[in-house]
């Protein structure tokens, strides 16, 4: 494959709401511009850009997938997004290593949640952007009121390019108002539209939205403000100019529509993206940890890994983006962040899960290469001599953790290493232990990524877990004070042993943890065996008082006691300890405490009542409450063992369309009637767990 030069090049991140049709346009758009020999479909699983077993099985894209479109000289690289709500992270990844965000928009729904999340994506990147209006041809499609929407939601009053020829199932092409023309396409055809006479009855509405598109481009410059009011109008030439000009710089907002899974429109979206969106040399430089760099082939090689995946065949998959410089093919590359030295064997333009070897790859340009020895995703490699570090991207931390048991020997064997390699592919994931509890966590966006995660180990390596609801880290506490007598003694044949002590205990506040003050004078208890008194008591307060669960934000002062100058020993002092803490347990009003989660819901204002009273009856505590756009945000405290099963019953309350996460905030007191139940069960448990 050739290689492309800067200003030849268009990185495009792909973005929307899930089943908004950007998967389908990314289809139409490769095969409109010759890169496929027919219009793949989603739900035939052909797609060029979902290719992974599980996106093929599940039609909907899991991670972003990079492909690329040769039109009109330049080569367009589209990174198809996935849009649901728990792979979400994967879009603000792509759009790190992209130039501009096209946002597909559903022309019947309109703009929903996750529309606006990669809308503050993108903004965040200082991305300029493109709204496309997909599925023109559906009931109750309408562009007016997507332009509406966009103007309410985001705050910017759309530039329409385009205006609908035909509306909802008449629909089949569109005017162009950049070069007044009209095209009408054959539905299911090449994408190549045919040029057609403006409709009489649109007339009126293409000069009233050409003059708005005129006025628009104008503003943004006051050299072609002073052409406009000379003129009373912008040649074509100066039109186009000017717009790519205020669309590089975020000043216009253009508004196109098509369809698709017609393959209606989508040349002259291409058109669009090749001749209004930046190419890495427009955008001039890239920023760094340390200010920023030139996008230019002749500065100091520099680029970063944007995305890590895995291949059966190739193994690891690293995809970068090259921000400066010129990568040649087995360039020896030095990695800032491991501090270590990779070769670029066989770099390669991908396309989907195949690529095609290139000799080198420019300055923005994107690519992928095989084995990197250790980097992975964030990393910024170079020059040594020039080293540059690229800002990593911030992802959320996982709403929701299961807890993951290997099923047999052998997968607990290998359950760590292929762990390992789904968390480069994904890093929103998060696994570890509990250390309360001792379980593994594996901890995702909701029960589906999770189920996902769980599939890849069982098809991909071979190694297969079962899920359940991870145990909640109760801990224990006191309500009360106490002042106690501990003492131990025993005698047998020889030494005997004694520790004698005397403590008082009180609570401390949430979070505190445990606090040992010693005051012990005039030698009651040597020095020697303080320490052992103290470890007696944290020991003790490990393995519980109720239900066996960490007894936490308590104060024990250590003020008086006695010994044996032969009997006792630190072991006696540490048995003292802990019969003083058991009984001070007894006396302090001893309370279970819960973990409480601070919750955030995202989802359509429609369901707001729906949800606050399902948050209620969680024994959640209301904590705010805003409006943005159509949409309701839900601010919670809600204790972890209502919020277990939340994922699954958040999309059945919201249709799909919800969304939240979730972290832990604190611990408060269990409820009396709960808690007698759960230290039942505890209790049960150890039972059982005795009985083995």
């Amino acid at each position: 494959m050739k290689e492309f030069q800067t200003k030849d090049i268009r990185n495009v991140g792909v973005v929307g709401h899930g089943d908004c049709g950007k998967t389908t346009l990314v289809a139409a758009m490769l095969f409109t511009a010759g890169a496929t020999n027919r219009l793949t479909m989603v739900d035939e699983g052909n797609t060029i850009t979902d290719h992974d077993e599980e996106e093929i099985q599940r039609k909907v894209s899991i991670s972003t997938s990079l492909a690329h479109a040769l039109w009109k000289r330049a080569k367009v690289n589209l990174l198809d997004t996935p849009g649901y709500n728990i792979f979400i992270n994967e879009a603000k990844s792509a759009l790190s290593a992209a130039d501009a965000a096209l946002v597909v928009v559903d022309a019947v729904n309109g703009v929903e949640i996750q529309t606006e999340k990669c809308w503050a994506f993108a903004t965040e990147f200082g991305l300029p952007k493109v709204v496309f209006a997909n599925k023109m041809r559906r009931d109750r499609a309408s562009l007016t009121r997507i332009a509406e929407q966009v103007r309410e939601v985001f705050g910017v009053t759309p530039v329409q390019i385009h205006i609908p020829l035909g509306q909802e199932g008449s629909f089949r092409g569109v005017v162009d108002l950049l070069s007044e023309k009209a095209y009408e396409y054959e539905l299911g055809g090449r994408g190549k539209g045919l040029e057609t006479e403006i409709p009489e009855e649109l007339a009126d509405q293409v000069e009233e939205l050409r003059t708005l598109l005129v006025e628009a481009v104008a503003e943004t410059d006051e050299d072609l403000m002073e052409e406009y009011f000379e003129e009373g109008t912008l040649d074509a030439e100066t039109l186009a100019s000017g717009l790519r000009a205020a669309v590089v710089q975020g000043e216009v907002l253009p508004l196109l529509c098509g369809s698709a899974a017609d393959n209606i429109a989508t040349d002259l979206l291409l058109d669009f993206l090749v001749a209004s969106t930046p190419s890495p040399a427009d955008r001039g430089e890239f920023a760094t940890e340390e200010g920023t760099i030139a996008i230019e082939d002749a500065g100091p090689l520099a680029l970063w890994v944007w995305k890590t995946a895995s291949d059966a065949f190739s193994g690891r998959l690293s995809y970068f983006r090259v921000a400066s410089g010129v990568l040649a093919n087995d360039a020896v590359v030095y990695n800032h962040d491991k501090r270590t030295t990779e070769k670029f064997a066989r770099i390669s333009i991908p396309q989907g899960k195949a690529s095609s070897p290139v000799p080198a790859i420019h300055a923005g340009d994107l690519g992928v290469v095989a084995k990197l020895k250790g980097s992975t995703t964030g990393d910024s490699l170079g020059s040594k001599d020039s080293p540059v570090a690229f800002p990593k991207v911030e992802l959320p931390p996982p709403s929701i953790a299961y807890a993951i048991q290997p099923k047999t020997r052998q997968d607990e064997d290998r359950l760590g290493t292929t762990v390992v390699r789904v968390l480069e592919e994904d890093p929103s994931l998060q696994f570890y232990r509990d250390p309360q509890t001792q379980e593994f966590l594996l901890a995702g966006n909701g029960q589906q990524h999770i189920d996902i995660v769980c599939s890849k180990l069982r098809k991909r390596y071979n190694v297969n877990v079962e899920l359940r609801a991870p145990k909640v880290p109760y801990r224990e506490t006191i309500r009360g004070s106490a002042d106690v007598h501990g003492r131990h003694k025993k005698q047998t044949g020889g030494h005997g042993q004694f520790g004698d002590c005397k403590i008082k205990v009180s609570p401390l506040e949430r979070g505190a943890d445990f606090e040992f003050v010693d005051e012990i004078f005039g030698g009651s208890i040597p020095k020697t065996y303080i320490p052992a008194v103290e470890k007696g008591i944290r020991e003790a307060a490990a393995r519980g008082y109720l239900a066996g669960y960490p007894v936490v934000d308590f104060r024990v002062i250590l003020y008086d006691g006695s010994h044996h100058d032969v009997d006792s020993s630190e072991l006696a002092f540490k048995l003292a300890g802990s019969k003083a803490f058991k009984l001070a347990m007894a006396k302090a009003r001893p309370a279970l405490l819960e973990p409480v989660m601070k919750v955030e819901v995202v989802a359509p204002m429609e369901f707001a009542g729906d949800l606050m009273g399902d948050l209620n009856s969680r024994r959640g505590r209301i904590q705010g409450m805003d409006i943005k756009g159509g949409t309701q945000v839900i601010r919670a405290d809600v204790p972890m063992a209502e919020m277990l099963t939340y994922a699954n019953d958040l999309t059945s309350m919201t249709q799909g369309r919800g969304s939240f996460s979730m972290e832990q905030d604190h611990y408060d007191f269990v409820p009396v009637p709960l808690a007698e139940k759960v230290i039942a069960a505890a209790k049960r448990g150890a039972k059982g767990g005795d009985d083995d």
